[in-house]
């Protein structure tokens, strides 16, 4: 494939996440959107009142990253979904817009994608065309994101393909059941059965777990249910700017609304899906929002976000508190990025992001 048509399936993968990751849906419950956030004092504490302003496309990022900085929100990205069929149709239409460039990171990495099922769970087995010989027994297990509502099927496997291509690992993507039919805790109910299947056929400290948004929420949420249970833990996780908090408490939910293009604000499209997902649970179950959560025991972890990320705050804090608990975990901030941004194929900082992850992968996983 040309450099060309890849940056046209780029292109094109990076309006689609804008569309579906980062665009509709607001829960019917919230408010119209207004520019500004509410900012309610606490006690005789008052909220700094901002000038408004012009944010400037940083020229310190690549210039392809620019580009994506440089896009508009999303149509419709606080637009709600009415039922539970305009929900479904949503999350059929993100995986049709992501087929293609989903396609074109097969072929640009020559992988090999065999759909089959675990515990009755469907998976997605990624093969690189080469594994690189120290992870030849290794294997990396995949949790997408989507706010647990979107990118079923191979749409959700991306993120899989691209770690599989760029750490030359073998990856095993989990198509896990989503809202509005299997709130919670179906989702989690699905990765801890392909974890324990796994956990039969390798050595758990040759495994790591990772995925970004809620698929870093359910690596977290997964490692605290395996120490709740007391199943082996993965060698290491890699939990992507996670939505650790569904209470939505962090400072740059507040922050950086608006300054993200991705997930806009907190009354976006996430919100309502996540709601969608937790029913009538408390949201600060660690089980659903694992800040809360005693990370405690945890394997080496790494951690990614940007500098204009929404949930930049859920990434610095679950940091934070990995570290506070003796946890060795690393942190790599991207200058620019909205949320999830570094998932965006053949973005210079996205090359480099996945390096670094792998590498930690490589130094933390057994031989």
């Amino acid at each position: 494939m040309s450099d060309h048509s890849f940056a046209a399936i780029n292109k094109q993968l990076s309006l689609s996440r804008r569309m579906f990751l980062g665009s509709s849906l607001a829960a019917a419950t919230l408010p119209a959107v207004e520019r500004a956030e509410d900012a309610a004092p606490i006690g005789n504490l008052q909220p700094r009142q901002l000038p408004a302003r012009s944010l400037p496309v940083p020229t310190t990022v690549s210039k392809e990253l620019q580009a994506v900085i440089a896009a508009p929100y999303a149509p419709e990205w606080n637009a709600l979904p009415e039922d539970a069929a305009a929900w479904k149709d949503l999350a059929a239409k993100s995986a049709e817009s992501a087929a293609p460039a989903v396609a074109a990171i097969r072929e640009r990495f020559g992988l090999t994608v065999e759909k089959t099922t675990m515990a009755g769970v469907p998976v997605f087995v990624i093969t690189p065309k080469e594994i690189a010989p120290q992870n030849r027994e290794r294997l990396l297990v995949h949790v997408h994101g989507g706010g647990y509502v979107l990118f079923p099927g191979e749409a959700g496997a991306g993120e899989g393909m691209m770690m599989a291509g760029h750490g030359k690992f073998k990856v095993v993507s989990i198509d896990y059941r989503m809202a509005p039919d299997f709130p919670y805790p179906a989702a989690l109910d699905d990765v801890m059965d392909v974890w324990r299947v796994l956990m039969a056929a390798y050595d758990p400290r040759k495994m790591a777990i990772f995925g970004t948004s809620v698929g870093g929420a359910l690596t977290l949420c997964a490692t605290l249910r395996a120490k709740a249970e007391g199943l082996a833990l993965p060698g290491a996780i890699g939990p992507g700017s996670p939505l650790a908090d569904l209470t939505w408490s962090g400072d740059t939910i507040m922050a950086n609304a608006f300054v993200d293009n991705a997930l806009v604000s907190r009354r976006s499209w996430a919100t309502g899906a996540s709601a969608i997902y937790v029913g009538q649970q408390d949201p600060r179950d660690p089980m659903l929002s694992p800040i809360f959560g005693d990370f405690s025991g945890f394997p080496p972890a790494i951690l990614t976000s940007g500098t204009r990320d929404l949930l930049l705050s859920d990434t610095v804090r679950t940091h934070r508190k990995l570290r506070q608990a003796g946890v060795v975990a690393e942190l790599q901030v991207f200058e620019g990025q909205s949320h999830a941004q570094y998932l965006t194929p053949s973005l210079p900082e996205s090359d480099e992001a996945f390096a670094e992850i792998a590498k930690f992968f490589e130094a933390h996983l057994a031989s």
